[in-house]
């Protein structure tokens, strides 16, 4: 019980995941055939097989990138007898990720999952003009120096410029900011970043700024989606990405699930709570160790277990 199980975000995706896991376990296998009927669409091949630019689209990534962490949970589950409600203290998930924790939690059903997620990824891509949205990581910034810059990049934008937008979309540990908004707005918090002596400004290769005010339309079709899909109370609490609290009401949960669209994601602050909560170790499914890397920047005394590869479970099982 003195355990967070995490489920990555979008980037996370590449072309064969999922694949050894599917020839390893018949679990793994049903779980994908599973999603694959959910969705009416051959998500799995893609997945092993690509191609990368298909994959790499929102609408896809999300619900791949869900699938390959449930392989895991569902193989423990089945093979390993592991059951979340007395193996968790709590879940979390970063951005899309906490849809998989909810899942892995039974809060939702795989195939609502798959479902909620296509249409997620699907609105999130079309609630802003592709070009028109950008966002970049500030690496060496705090939050409040990030905070800043934001503000400063929005204030001071040109007469000219309709309706500029910057803000912090994901804290996601010291030293590792992401801002998101208009282009213009995106660039100009760049250049004053720099200037107050942030390391790099890497803009980041994503097709819409998410976790900002520009998603508003994402949030209310998810709105509209979210109400017509039953959520349970999960087997183990949430700790939410725009509250960096743990949650297990369900509609709290739902509209906790609203508000991600257009809020920020605190991922540095749930890490946090994990340590107030009683959590001693960290168990990431799938993601090739991105939110584990970033566990050990945040708390450096958790101990952290990162699982990907079919050797990963088989020796993670013996353990538990």
């Amino acid at each position: 019980m003195n355990r967070a199980l995490i489920f990555p975000g979008q980037g996370s995706q590449t072309v064969g995941m999922g694949k050894a896991l599917a020839d390893a376990f018949v679990p793994a296998r049903e779980l994908f055939e599973e999603i694959d009927e959910a969705l009416k669409q051959n998500l799995s091949r893609l997945m092993w097989e690509g191609p990368e630019a298909d994959l790499t689209l929102t609408q896809n990534a999300q619900p791949a990138i869900m699938a390959a962490s449930m392989a895991i949970v569902r193989v423990l589950e089945r093979e390993a007898g592991v059951d979340v409600a007395r193996y968790a203290r709590v879940v979390a998930g970063h951005s899309l990720g906490e849809y998989t924790a909810l899942c892995a939690a039974d809060s939702f059903s795989v195939s609502d999952t798959a479902r909620l997620l296509r249409t997620r990824g699907q609105a999130m891509q079309a609630a802003v003009p592709v070009g028109e949205g950008a966002m970049s990581a500030l690496l060496g910034a705090d939050l409040a120096l990030a905070e800043e810059v934001a503000q400063q990049a929005t204030g001071e934008a040109p007469e000219t410029e309709k309706h500029p937008v910057c803000v912090v979309a994901n804290d996601n540990a010291p030293g590792q900011i992401v801002i998101s908004g208009t282009v213009a707005a995106v660039e100009r918090a760049g250049v004053i970043a720099k200037a107050k002596g942030v390391k790099r400004v890497i803009p980041l290769a994503v097709s819409a700024p998410f976790h900002s005010p520009l998603m508003q339309p994402a949030a209310e079709e998810m709105r509209e989606a979210l109400a017509e899909v039953t959520v349970r109370p999960p087997a183990a609490p949430l700790v939410a990405n725009v509250t960096a609290t743990e949650v297990s009401e369900p509609e709290t949960i739902r509209c906790l699930l609203i508000d991600q669209i257009t809020g920020r994601v605190r991922w540095r602050e749930s890490v946090l709570t994990f340590r107030h909560l009683g959590v001693e170790t960290t168990v990431e499914f799938g993601g090739n160790k991105v939110l584990t890397t970033m566990v050990k920047r945040i708390d450096g005394e958790l101990q952290t277990v990162a699982l990907n590869a079919p050797a990963d479970i088989e020796a993670f099982a013996k353990a538990v």
